[in-house]
């Protein structure tokens, strides 16, 4: 069995790897853990890639939605990268794309968390 969620500290910011689907399971608590302790660290930027994401459901956008507002009350940063085409729809019919910084490949993501 493959892992959904990984990260990985890259000092400055950390890359969390997403896999699979996020449908309010354990994967989705997994995500709901890995991020709240992100956004509670003092380097507390994360950069969440989706290019291996098949599906989200409410429950997962409510993970992410609630991983948003702890990184903004706590000064922190998170963007997200290489969603595919079904799932940036779901953020695009949500309005979504208005509040997430959305890149389209990690290294745009990885060049614009540099800066910051």
């Amino acid at each position: 069995m493959f892992e959904n969620v990984k990260s990985e500290d890259k000092g400055e910011y950390t890359i969390v790897s997403l896999r699979g689907q996020f449908i309010g399971g354990d994967e989705t608590d997994k995500l709901r853990s890995t991020l709240t302790g992100i956004a509670e660290k003092e380097q507390n930027r994360a950069l969440v890639d989706m290019e291996k994401v098949s599906y989200l459901n409410s429950t997962a956008l409510g993970v992410l939605i609630s991983a948003h507002a702890k990184f903004n009350k706590s000064n922190g940063r998170i963007a997200l990268c290489n969603i595919s085409e079904n799932i940036e729809n779901i953020f695009v019919i949500t309005k979504l794309t208005l509040v997430f910084e959305i890149f389209d490949s990690m290294e745009e993501a990885v060049k614009s968390m540099s800066q910051s």
